[in-house]
């Protein structure tokens, strides 16, 4: 295994739902996450954000204060994950772009019945994005 790669992500949160994306390929293909990726040498995390967010939903967002952060540590792999609120247009149509399958606004209350990347309900609950 290689060292921690710094990854960052966008919670866009409107009218009680958040927008999710399902995961095009690995790691976590098929599952739905929030827009996210790996930061690239010399990009600010807020860049990295603005630019996950526009390639994998086609839309624009400014990015506010970090949620918080988590670490995902596979066999292979260690992540460092940084979530930040970003916000959207009010009548933003997210589309599905490079390594996201779908997109979509998920109210919050029915997240429990997504198939959820893991650690992103629990992620999400314990930052008070959702009750």
């Amino acid at each position: 295994m290689s060292g921690p790669e710094l990854c960052v992500g966008a919670v866009v949160v409107r009218d009680n739902a958040i927008l999710l994306i399902r995961r095009g390929s690995p790691p976590g293909e098929g599952l739905w996450s929030v827009p996210g990726g790996r930061v690239k040498k010399g990009e600010t995390l807020a860049e990295a954000v603005r630019r996950e967010l526009r390639e994998e939903t086609s839309l624009d967002g400014e990015v506010g204060q970090a949620v918080g952060w988590t670490e995902l540590i596979g066999r292979r792999r260690h992540y460092v994950v940084v979530d930040y609120w970003v916000t959207v247009a009010p009548n933003a149509v997210p589309t599905a772009a490079t390594d996201a399958s779908d997109a979509a606004w998920v109210a919050l209350d029915d997240l429990g019945e997504w198939d959820l990347v893991d650690g992103l309900l629990e992620f999400l609950s314990d930052h008070q994005v959702i009750g």
